[in-house]
């Protein structure tokens, strides 16, 4: 059975083919310019990549040029589209009308749509892929799975903010945090690496890279996440602030001269490690130019690290100890250097790394970076995001 995954952004969509039976992938690519001139799709298959130059004015013909990709004589590695046994979705946003993936009914993309003032930036273009897929594919099992999902177990308590109740019954302002289909994905991981599947289990899972977000995953279940009402809560990232005290905004506004819609800009697109540098948003950027003494580049790591070991701290506090630590995505799983700056001075709470095994590069493979008188499991687990998307829409659609 094949499962095609979405991933439609503004001008972009991400595609992966996965034969389900082998959760092997067997072709992806992207398709980038959506709606602007000298439009592109990359895609890889029996180890080619292609790349094609066409105008996709809308998300209908990307999606239809990738299907015309898949089944191309020379190049694809489908006989027909009838060979796509259902598409699974990616969407940001589930607002609290959906607490799993969902099937791609005109009802249930209403709903999204509805959910769009939460995060108009994904969410808009995220639907834009789905009517695009029904429109070329109407007969094909549709599933929408959610960014924000794997969060819907916190407790009240971690999910509603220190405002008028007011804010939340009417305006729907709570913390939803991201990263939902990554934080499940690892944790399940490491809870089946650790052979506790039914068993009481306290997992950290640390999804870094240019987006950053930790979860505390009680049982398997989400109890607290780092992310807030949008992705700009939270540890600082890339370009995004982090968490902050919220009169900075007009205080920052007045003092520059910005609009509130510049301000959130600046905070979103201007700030994180790259603001602090001034260098990059990339760290390995960033790495450099503290090797070689640049202060502020520096300055800008030893924040992001103990950003997110505050954050440890913190969810060893909610989960009442610790029996692993996840590190996943892009920086979480290739920089050793940032893993150890994060856990060091946590021997307290039993955590520890062997220093040659986090030396060693990434492989694809679960790492076990513990070290020898770590009572806590250290983990480095690749994430796999488009996987349970695929996993998701085989058991939505297929009951299987």
């Amino acid at each position: 059975m094949k499962i095609l995954v979405i991933n439609a952004g503004s001008s972009s969509l991400k595609y992966q083919l996965i034969d389900m039976d082998t959760e092997g992938v067997i072709a992806k690519g992207i398709c980038e310019r959506i709606g602007i001139e000298d439009s592109l799709l990359t895609h890889k298959a029996n180890g080619k990549t292609t790349e094609i130059k066409q105008d996709m004015p809308t998300h209908q013909e990307a999606i239809e040029l990738v299907l015309q990709a898949l089944i191309n004589k020379e190049y694809g590695v489908l006989s027909s589209m009838d060979e796509i046994d259902a598409v699974g979705h990616r969407v940001l946003h589930s607002g609290e009308d959906f607490n799993g993936p969902a099937l791609a009914t005109d009802e249930n993309i209403e709903k999204c749509l509805g959910n769009a003032e939460l995060g108009p930036l994904h969410q808009i273009p995220n639907i834009a892929g789905v009517k695009a897929c029904k429109e070329v594919m109407p007969n094909t099992p549709m599933v929408l799975v959610f960014d924000t999902t794997f969060h819907s177990t916190m407790p009240e308590k971690a999910y509603i903010f220190g405002l008028p109740y007011d804010a939340y019954k009417d305006y729907r302002i709570r913390r939803y945090g991201f990263h939902g289909t990554s934080h499940r994905f690892v944790s399940g991981e490491a809870i089946k690496y650790l052979g506790l599947e039914g068993k009481p289990s306290k997992i950290i899972t640390c999804h870094l890279g240019n987006g950053s977000s930790m979860s505390a995953v009680k049982d398997g279940k989400c109890v607290d996440t780092s992310m807030s009402f949008t992705p700009l809560g939270g540890v600082p990232m890339g370009t995004r602030s982090g968490e902050l005290d919220p009169a900075i905004i007009e205080f920052l506004a007045k003092k520059s001269g910005m609009t509130l819609a510049e301000t959130i800009n600046y905070l979103n697109k201007k700030s994180g490690v790259l603001g602090v540098s001034g260098v990059s948003s990339d760290f390995r950027s960033i790495r450099n130019a503290a090797v070689e003494g640049n202060k502020r580049a520096a300055l800008a790591l030893d924040i992001f690290a103990y950003s997110v070991k505050k954050y440890i701290g913190t969810y060893a506090a909610v989960l009442g100890g610790v029996d692993c630590l996840v590190f996943t995505a892009g920086l979480g799983e290739n920089d050793g250097k940032m893993r150890k700056e994060i856990v060091d001075g946590l021997e307290f709470l039993g955590i520890e790394i062997n220093e040659e095994l986090n030396a060693m590069p990434n492989d694809g493979s679960i790492r076990d970076i513990t070290g020898a008188n770590g009572k806590v499991k250290v983990l480095v687990i690749p994430t796999n995001e488009e996987l349970v998307i695929a996993r998701d829409t085989l058991a939505l659609a297929f009951n299987k």
